[in-house]
């Protein structure tokens, strides 16, 4: 059942339903910049108004139980669309882990729908790999600490973000 696009699909819809839940506007964009999703919102009181973040949105069916983070195999060419300060907009990688079965990613009954399992971020202003071949992949570590939901959208939105691309 499925393919890598169902599962990818499945993995933005994950982040979209997330993000409804949060009260964010939430827009698709073409991917050709390594965005699949821009967030925003009104803003709160005394913040600035209509503050934006961009996500990548990654679906594994794949992961390494072990350790403190998820350690996922990423091209140098998506990494780099992600890395670095030379943004107006902060960026993320939300990365979805789902069971290996693509039938057990959702479960209906009639008390709700169960979306399975979880979506974690990561923040990769700090790096840069230009100089690396862009085809070839890399590991990335997304600490399972950085677990998303709809109170840690909101906090990505911070000023913590907008510091570190120099955004004021």
């Amino acid at each position: 059942m499925g393919d890598t696009n169902h599962k990818g699909d499945f993995g933005e819809q994950f982040v979209r339903a997330l993000a409804t839940a949060a009260n964010l506007n939430v827009s698709s964009s073409r991917d050709r910049l390594g965005i699949d999703w821009e967030l925003t919102y009104p803003g709160r009181g005394g913040t600035r108004k209509f503050p934006q973040i961009h996500a990548q949105v990654k679906c594994w069916n794949r992961p390494d139980e072990t350790g403190d983070s998820w350690r996922y195999p990423l091209r140098v060419h998506n990494y780099n669309l992600l890395s670095g300060r030379d943004f107006y907009v902060p960026r993320f990688l939300f990365l979805v882990v789902v069971p290996e079965d693509p039938g057990e990613w959702v479960e209906a009954t009639h008390e709700g729908l169960l979306l399975r399992h979880a979506a974690y971020w990561a923040c990769f202003h700090d790096n840069d790999l230009t100089d690396r071949p862009k085809n070839n992949s890399l590991t990335v570590s997304v600490p399972k600490a950085n677990l998303l939901t709809t109170e840690t959208l909101h906090d990505l939105f911070g000023p913590e973000f907008q510091e570190k691309l120099g955004v004021s």
